[in-house]
């Protein structure tokens, strides 16, 4: 907030900055209350939650009334906590073997949240009208120097713990040492933790929504092999199973105690997962179902809702087990597409709404149909109607349902059929509003992805931008996930080539998050800014923002060293805005344009030569 402007107070009249205290206060409640961290990353996570769990004090005064401070001095924090919070939760149910496998991507991720810890301390330590007590001012300057220290010494890698696994992983013969450590420590040391391990890379799988899992059969084979080695062990508490009878005399080789069907003691072909978490062959807990039981039948409890997950991990770890044994792998009896009558039953389930964990499960599992099928994206859309029940759910209260419901949306939207039925159920101001106040971040990114996807579908431009869409794609673009923020970028892009819409997306102040990603020292989305700015460029609201921001040496530079698309795009936002300003031809002459002009005409694409062409006569007109 502008210095002299009226700066909602923190504590006392309870306004806006009241409630940035409580969002972080509720953030930190929420990070001291997660379970212990476990597996390879216990140190570094436990560090993170130890110290801002002295933040609680500084939280206790400003709640109590304390004078005033502005609210936008405390926002950093805020929003820095809560994106630790929201690391630290994925981390702490997350795959063990995944963070083992990626431990660098974690790594740098803890590092990054403590880089954003650490600068957002330095912006309320001169915060005016801060007047906190000395001892918590003593305390915020210790957690402060933690975290600055912790961010000079990044986390060291275990090396060997990443020797041991490239040798469980490459070699054939399994060494009981090798996989002792391991199992220490991941603290996968027994069968129990290695269900819940089973589980957290089921839900993997369930999340990315059919997109290759990365490490998926790496990850599968080191937990077949821990779970062999501790069945085989005292560490499992018990002993392994006899093997079954072997026509040829030889010993069957011991099979897991999870691939066997709790009802027919077969091992599984189809798994799929009831409401208790217990997995059973499908066709057997269907007959179950069918006979009218309403119970699970290895526990007894009875079943919040009859929906079948399937558990394609552990179908995936059955047949590697297979076949590493010189066993046929156990094979479906449906086919590769869903069955008609399964189809329509998940449907029927979605419109119930007395069963909202009926709902969310089906729901998951016509996501799951839509991304992996062509043909059951059309029968989905087309046979049982489900375009007008998914976006109804759009407005559920849980998360994931949510969740669920836009991504099938989105993936239905592959289909250019099925685009016009989307459209024709109202979903895109459903699907606009959970952009902008969606139930989880994932949510709110598939949305834009959902918009990007209606967005070439005549007329829609205009309807999207009316929802009043491009403010969120635009706050996406600047603090989303590197796949988010290109998805709401790939929008803006598409939504601008409607005229309204790039005054929309200026006026939301999509010209300086663009710029910034200019000079962005990764890289990661200067083609996508570029490609924005030259479609913004053409309009005159759109040119005067791109004026104020100083863009001609960097588009200069980028003109010269980029890709040939980026040389493209930025030789047309220099002529459009040197065509309307004698003052930004002036910084082009005086930036040395002339000799990167040259070079773009002898080597540029055919549009770069023209545009670059262009320049040159204005330059020399000047």
């Amino acid at each position: 907030m502008p210095a002299g402007s009226g700066a909602e107070p923190i504590g006392g009249n309870g306004g806006s900055g009241a409630v940035v205290v409580k969002r972080t206060a509720k953030a930190v409640e929420d990070i001291s209350d997660l379970p212990e961290f476990r597996g390879p990353l216990r140190l570094p996570c436990g560090n993170l939650v130890r110290r801002l769990k002295l933040l609680g004090p500084l939280f206790d005064e400003l709640m109590d009334g304390g004078p005033p401070c502005s609210a936008g001095a405390l926002e950093p924090l805020a929003t820095a906590v809560e994106s630790t919070r929201e690391l630290l939760r994925s981390i702490n149910k997350g795959s063990k073997l995944h963070q083992a496998l990626k431990r660098e991507e974690f790594s740098k991720k803890i590092l990054d949240v403590t880089e954003r810890l650490e600068e957002s301390f330095g912006e309320i330590s001169f915060c005016d009208g801060l007047d906190i007590s000395e001892e918590v001012q003593e305390q915020l300057e210790l957690v402060r120097a933690q975290l600055r220290r912790a961010k000079g010494r990044p986390n060291s890698p275990d090396e060997q713990l990443s020797m041991d696994l490239s040798w469980a992983l490459a070699e054939k013969s399994r060494d009981p040492s090798i996989l002792k450590r391991i199992s220490e420590k991941l603290q996968l040391t027994t069968m129990t933790d290695l269900k819940k391990e089973n589980i957290a890379l089921h839900e993997m799988v369930i999340e990315s929504a059919g997109e290759p899992v990365d490490c998926l059969e790496e990850m599968s084979a080191l937990l077949k092999q821990l779970n062999d080695w501790i069945s085989s062990s005292s560490l499992g508490g018990s002993a392994a199973p006899e093997g079954r009878g072997h026509p040829s005399g030889h010993r069957f080789p011991v099979v897991p105690d999870d691939f066997w069907c709790p009802i027919s003691r077969e091992i599984m072909r189809e798994p799929v997962t009831v409401s208790t978490g217990q997995t059973y062959e499908r066709s057997n807990i269907q007959k179950w179902l069918d006979a009218g039981h309403k119970t699970c039948p290895r526990t007894q409890q009875h079943l919040s809702h009859t929906s079948l997950t399937p558990n394609y991990l552990l179908k995936s770890l059955i047949s590697q087990w297979c076949l590493s044994n010189d066993l046929p792998s156990p094979r479906n009896q449906g086919g590769a597409r869903s069955d008609p009558a399964g189809v329509a039953a998940l449907v029927e389930k979605i419109r119930d709404g007395n069963q909202a964990e009926q709902q969310r499960a089906a729901a998951g599992e016509i996501r799951l149909l839509a991304k992996r099928n062509a043909g059951d994206r059309s029968r989905i859309a087309a046979e049982h109607g489900a375009i007008p029940s998914l976006v109804d759910l759009l407005q559920s209260p849980d998360p994931r349902t949510q969740e669920h419901a836009v991504t099938a949306l989105l993936n239905l939207s592959i289909d250019e059929r099925n685009k016009p039925a989307i459209v024709a159920a109202g979903a895109i101001p459903e699907i606009a509003a959970v952009l902008k106040q969606g139930r989880s971040a994932e949510a709110k990114e598939n949305a834009a992805a959902a918009l990007f996807s209606l967005s070439g579908l005549d007329g829609t431009k205009a309807q999207i931008g009316a929802a009043g869409a491009m403010p969120a794609l635009v706050e996406l673009v600047r603090r989303g996930t590197p796949r988010g923020r290109r998805d709401a970028a790939a929008a803006v892009f598409n939504l601008s080539l409607y005229q309204p819409n790039k005054v929309r997306a200026v006026r939301a102040g999509i010209v300086p998050v663009l710029r910034n990603l200019l000079e962005d020292p990764r890289e990661e989305m200067v083609d996508e800014a570029l490609a924005i700015l030259a479609v913004l460029a053409g309009h005159q609201e759109g040119r005067m923002e791109i004026e104020k921001s100083n863009p001609v040496p960097i588009l200069l530079e980028l003109a010269r060293t980029s890709s040939n698309r980026n040389k493209e795009h930025a030789a047309a936002v220099l002529l459009a805005l040197c065509s309307g300003s004698a003052l930004q031809l002036k910084a082009a002459a005086e930036s040395g344009a002339e000799e990167s002009l040259k070079g773009l005409c002898e080597s540029g694409t055919s549009r770069a030569k023209r545009k670059a062409k262009g320049l040159l006569e204005l330059l020399k007109r000047s």
